[in-house]
This record gives C-alpha cells, sequence and structure tokens, in this order.
C-alpha cells in the first residue's frame, strides 16, 4: 500500500465566476480528486509501482493498445468562450472550489486516508487508539514549512510498521510516473539492518534489462553510485543519481547479496521500454498438438498490447494451448496486470477484489468483455513470481480458466 499525495497547490479556477465558499474544517476541496484516487490506491494495496488511474476501456481483439489513464489536467485553461453545453459538461466533470491547502491540513489529510482505509492484517502495529493519538500530537506541532509536513507524515506512516505504506513528495510521484525511474532496469527499496541503519537493496530488476545484463542481481546493495557513497541517502535521491540521458553510461557499486564481494559496474541507460514478451511455438513430443508458449518479463506499458500479438500470432500457426511463464517477473503496472486478465477471462469474472474496513471504499474488478482467446492455459510461477504477476496468475486459477505449474509465488499482493 502507497500514499501518493502531489496535491501542493489549489488548481485554477476552472470557471469565470466560481462560488466562494468557506473552506472545509478538515479536508481541502483541492484535493478531492487527489483522495479519491488515493483511498483507491490505498485499498487495493496491489503493486510495487502503483500508478494513479481510471477504470480502463473495454477490451477486445481490435482494441487499442493499452495506455495507462492520465488524470484529469487541472491546470489546463479553458477558451476565453463556450457554450452553456460545454460549461455545464466541465462543471459536472470537476469538483470547482479553488481554496488554498494549508501544511496543516495535507499532514491531516495523509492522516485520514490511513484511519479511513488502513487494514490491518495482523502483522502491523495500527490500532485506533493509537492512530488517534498520532493525530493528537499532529495537531500540537506547529508546521512552518512544506518539507516539515512532508517529513511528520513519513514519520506517521512509518509507524505502521508497513513497509508498503509510503508518502512521495510531489516530484518523487512525478517520477514514479515514468517507465523506468533509474533507466537502468531495477528498483530500489530501503531496508532497515539490525543496527538500525539502512541500506539500500535491489527490490525489482527487469529481466535482460540493462542492469540485469551488467550482473545486477535481486538483493544486490548499492554502496556508490558514480563515485558517490549512498549512506544516508533515500531510495529516490539514489534513483536520481542513476538518472542521465539515454544510452549514457553509470557506474554503480554494488556488495551481492548480504554478505558478498563488492563489484563496480558500468551500465548503459536505456530508457526506453523495451517488450517484455517473448513468444515461439512449439511441437509436442509424440502428438500432433503444438503449444503457443509466451515468456512475459515484466508488466510495462508495451505488456498487454504485445501480449495479444503473440496470442493471436500463436493461434494462427495452429497452437493447440497455451503456456503462460511468469517465473521471476516481479510485476511492474498494476493496471498492466488487470488488462492482461481479462484477456483470458469471461464477462464478469473477477479479476481483483479490494478489502477495506469502510464498505464505500470496497470494490471488485471484472472483465468487462468476452476473451480474447479460449485456448487451454497454463501458468508457470515461482517463488520470483510476485505483484502484478499474482494477480493474472490468481485470477486465472481462480477462475478455473488456468492451471499453475511451479513453486508457491512470493506473496506481495
Amino acid at each position: 500500500m502507497r500514499i501518493l499525495l502531489c496535491n501542493c497547490n489549489s488548481p485554477p479556477s476552472l470557471s469565470p465566476t466560481p462560488p466562494q465558499k468557506p473552506p472545509p474544517s478538515f479536508l481541502p476541496a483541492a484535493a478531492v480528486w487527489t483522495k479519491k484516487t488515493l483511498i483507491t490506491a490505498l485499498s487495493g494495496a496491489l503493486s510495487l509501482t502503483l500508478l494513479v488511474s481510471s477504470s480502463s476501456p473495454a477490451l477486445s481483439s481490435d482494441s487499442p493498445p493499452f495506455q495507462p489513464p492520465r488524470p484529469p489536467q487541472l491546470s489546463t485553461p479553458l477558451p476565453d468562450r463556450c457554450n452553456e453545453e460545454e460549461e455545464e459538461e466541465l462543471q459536472n466533470k470537476f469538483v470547482l472550489k479553488p481554496e488554498f491547502v494549508t501544511k496543516e491540513e495535507i499532514v491531516q489529510e495523509a492522516w485520514q486516508i490511513v484511519n479511513d482505509s488502513f487494514l490491518d492484517t495482523g502483522r502491523h502495529r495500527w490500532s485506533p487508539q493509537s492512530w488517534e493519538q498520532k493525530k493528537e500530537d499532529i495537531l500540537g506541532t506547529s508546521i512552518q514549512t512544506r518539507s516539515k509536513a512532508h517529513e511528520l507524515i513519513k514519520r506517521m506512516l512509518a509507524s505502521l510498521g508497513d513497509p508498503y505504506t509510503r508518502f512521495l513528495s510531489p516530484a518523487e510521484f512525478s517520477k514514479m510516473a515514468r517507465y523506468d525511474i533509474t533507466g537502468i532496469g531495477i528498483n530500489i527499496r530501503e531496508v532497515p539492518d539490525d543496527t538500525g541503519s539502512v541500506k539500500l537493496k535491489v527490490q525489482g530488476l527487469i529481466l535482460d534489462g540493462p542492469a540485469h545484463t551488467a550482473g545486477v542481481r535481486q538483493g544486490d546493495e548499492v554502496l556508490a553510485v558514480n563515485g558517490e557513497h549512498v549512506v544516508g541517502k533515500s531510495a529516490f535521491e539514489v534513483s536520481s543519481l542513476l538518472q542521465g540521458p539515454n544510452e549514457t553510461f553509470v557506474t554503480i557499486k554494488i556488495r551481492h547479496g548480504n554478505c558478498g564481494p563488492t563489484e563496480s559496474l558500468e551500465i548503459q541507460r536505456q530508457l526506453v521500454a523495451r517488450s517484455p514478451v517473448f513468444y515461439r511455438l512449439e511441437q509436442v513430443s509424440n502428438s500432433p498438438s503444438s503449444v503457443g508458449y509466451m515468456r512475459l518479463k515484466e508488466f510495462n506499458a508495451l505488456a498487454r498490447k504485445d501480449l495479444v500479438i503473440a496470442m493471436k500470432r500463436l493461434q494462427d500457426m495452429g497452437a493447440s494451448y497455451f503456456i503462460l511463464d511468469l517465473r521471476d517477473n516481479l510485476g511492474g503496472l498494476v493496471q498492466a496486470g488487470i488488462e492482461i486478465a481479462k484477456l483470458f477471462l469471461n464477462k464478469g469474472e473477477t479479476i481483483i477484489y479490494t478489502v477495506g474496513r469502510d464498505p464505500q471504499y470496497q470494490k471488485n474488478v471484472v472483465a468487462d468483455t468476452a476473451p480474447l482467446v479460449t485456448l487451454p492455459v497454463v501458468v508457470l510461477v515461482n517463488n520470483r513470481t510476485a505483484s502484478a504477476s499474482e494477480i493474472v496468475a490468481s485470477a486465472l486459477h481462480d477462475n478455473c480458466r488456468a492451471v499453475l505449474v511451479g513453486e508457491r509465488t512470493f506473496g506481495k499482493v
């Protein structure tokens, strides 16, 4: 679960004479869209890289390639003149309450989101009483700067003891919206050690990506970037150090495993998303049947489109059934996983459902069209099948659409 807060300033007026109303006592109206999105994200708790998104369009064999949805652009100026229908449509689309968002309100909003939606599974230290005490502590704190407000939110969320709940500043959130914030195909996570200090570990790794090809492995510790030691830096700060122009080089020093050897590696940045799909047709021994083998390395913006191409081509080549290989696939875009699951499921079948303490934030995500293919499917998984991969595997298994073969998965969702 991740908290994404990015409402720093109130949006501009979207009508010539917006109504002026007194600000609410708790949540700023300027954050209404953000809050609704955050609640959905929080109640889902699904992905290593969570993107703000809305419901996607129906899928079919001739539907356009998957594109991650974008939030409404509140900063887009309106034309000087518009007809009454256009003005009414815009008023229905947005909440028009330009208000100033105070630093205290930002912190209180984060508190309220957790209070409304955080679901304790018994592994965390959350309780209604302790969380209420956090609120009282916040109200008794003087918040002079925006950075101070952000720091309070980070400390507040850290008390939950949940590694998947964290705060992203506006600058950090903008980086998360990119395909690969490092440029070399890794995801870095802050991991506390026994001494209380924090190590920066490689949590996610794109198979056959620049870092993987150079020799970086999941679990490696990042020690330095271009000769600059990273002790005391956050994962996002180190990700920023790794960034640079496409096809330029960055040198990182890593320690393999927990106490393995250290190594300096020169890695060429690759900022353009590459196809994560590999496929081939194989003949079954002593049988006229053939199998369409598809390996999906990660769930990036190309995953759904390229998998559709692979499935259609393999079916045209005479595949009798499919093997979808999700081994070592650590996930990626949650929405891509949902869209790919829809390719196999019947209309109305459940892909995922969210659970929260408040019923209004519970919802089911279901397939909304007929499946692209109806051939039998086998899904290969192992202990490094995680996040969006587990969404696909469990959705196909629970709807009796595929047989799972392999090991117990990572357990991210």
